[in-house]
């Protein structure tokens, strides 16, 4: 089983609200998750609230697969081309390719063009937590 929920801000400056860049950047992006062909156990799409362009990605498959891959490539791509972009992916897996992650969610970190990566201290341990 491989579970991932996340979202993320998408800006490129923390104190600019609408460069005109960002709306070249966005239409590359909004290219980018069009392109993606994910199973239907798994969802990322680009919407925009109140004036703040979204990335929200959700998914739950059997086994890690390629959605994995291209959800790191995903994030990766939004950190490095929208610096003031923020957010929290979180996922998990009992596939063991995740360290520690059998009984804990990974949560990766974005804010300022940087991800962390942490081990989440609020859904886990999984098991009893939130499986009971």
């Amino acid at each position: 089983m491989y579970e991932f929920h996340g979202w993320f801000g998408i800006s490129e400056d923390p104190y600019d609200d609408d460069p005109q860049s960002l709306r070249a950047g966005v239409e590359e992006l909004r290219a980018r998750i069009d392109a993606v062909q994910w199973s239907s156990s798994c969802k990322v799409v680009l919407d925009v609230f109140n004036g703040l362009d979204v990335v929200t990605a959700t998914g739950h498959t059997n086994h890690i697969g390629y959605e994995a891959g291209q959800l790191d490539e995903l994030v990766a791509y939004i950190a490095r081309r929208f610096p003031g972009a923020w957010g929290l992916l979180y996922d998990r897996s009992d596939d063991g390719d995740i360290p520690n992650a059998d009984n804990a969610f990974r949560v990766r970190v974005m804010r300022r063009g940087s991800v962390e990566e942490r081990l989440d201290p609020f859904l886990s341990p999984c098991v009893p937590v939130i499986e009971d």
